[in-house]
């Protein structure tokens, strides 16, 4: 509740990262790097499959690959891609 962003918080060890639909281990180098989990380190629940890639390949789809993130249409920098 103090820390807006996640990676803010020193007591945060799991991130989700809603975009892409995958959970990581924050690394903490004062970016917003992590490193992507497949399962949970502590009783190896399997985590649903990543959805990296198959937003590469929505943007690609829809012609926005040479796009910055920044002037993307609004549902591909939410999770809202996921839906259409």
């Amino acid at each position: 509740d103090t820390h807006a962003d996640p990676f803010d918080c020193p007591d945060t060890v799991i991130v989700f990262h809603e975009l892409f639909g995958e959970y990581g281990l924050p690394i903490r180098d004062g970016g917003a790097s992590y490193l992507v989990l497949s399962h949970c380190p502590f009783c190896g629940f399997q985590f649903p499959a990543s959805g990296r890639d198959a937003w590469f390949d929505a943007l690609e789809a829809a012609g926005l690959d040479d796009v910055a993130f920044t002037e993307l249409p609004e549902e591909f920098q939410t999770s809202a891609w996921r839906l259409t």
